[in-house]
């Protein structure tokens, strides 16, 4: 089954658009986002702007335990109650929420975080003080 770094990568090649456009219109370097196409997990805001670029809803290419780290459905869904007394509910721990406390994947998802930041603020110093 292919990550989601595969998953960005092929989308990007099936819409017919260059990296070149792309990366122009992200404000990041090519070798960014090759090194992306190589990630288990991708930042939920960077696939979501390539996802707007290419005009692709990649909501329907990660499976539910890719979508359990990239938060793509925003509003859990709400249950009825059927009675009308309250009961305090423990949630279930599922399978997802089990893989999270793997180290390595956490450290994974730090990594992501740490490069989508750096990505940030290298964005910012371009705004405030232009190309060298």
């Amino acid at each position: 089954m292919p990550h989601q770094g595969e998953i960005l990568q092929e989308a990007i090649k099936n819409s017919g658009i260059s990296i070149t456009r792309i990366v122009d219109e992200l404000g990041i370097t090519r070798p960014t986002i090759y090194r992306k196409f190589k990630e288990e997990t991708v930042d939920y805001n960077f696939v979501n702007r390539i996802g707007e670029i290419i005009n692709h809803d990649f909501s329907l290419d990660f499976t539910i335990a890719q979508q359990s780290v990239i938060p793509f459905v925003t509003s859990p869904a709400k249950h009825s109650v059927t009675n009308s007394v309250t009961h305090n509910v423990t949630p279930r721990v599922t399978q997802a929420q089990a893989a999270d406390c793997d180290p390595s994947k956490q450290l994974l998802i730090l990594q992501g975080k740490y490069i989508a930041l750096l990505e940030a603020y290298n964005e910012l110093l371009l705004k405030v003080y232009g190309p060298k």
